[in-house]
């Protein structure tokens, strides 16, 4: 009877694991900010640019697919392959 208690509790706390590990895989994430950390980081990383409306925009939206944003005001983006991959249509980097 301890044996099948024991079976059960491991079971189960397997499978929490593995929905965890789900959960984090399907939200596209590599880097190790939370959400909420997105915004501060991209204020930082346009802090220097004359263009701060679309930089902040595309760098919330890059941050909250790759939850990484690079160091530094510009460059940087080997830090974060995800941030650095995303291209638009036409093959330009989506992310500043």
């Amino acid at each position: 009877m301890a044996r099948l208690s024991l079976l059960r509790s491991s079971l189960l706390f397997f499978l929490i694991a593995l929905m965890c590990l789900v959960e984090v895989s399907l939200a596209g994430g590599e880097g190790s900010l939370r959400p909420d950390q997105c915004a501060p980081a991209c204020d930082y990383r346009c802090s220097k640019t004359s263009h701060r409306k679309p930089c902040l925009f595309f760098c919330n939206k890059c941050c909250a697919k790759c939850l990484c944003v690079p160091s530094g005001t510009s460059g940087h983006k080997e830090e974060c392959p995800c941030y650095n991959n995303w291209k638009t249509k036409k093959g330009k980097p989506k992310c500043p």
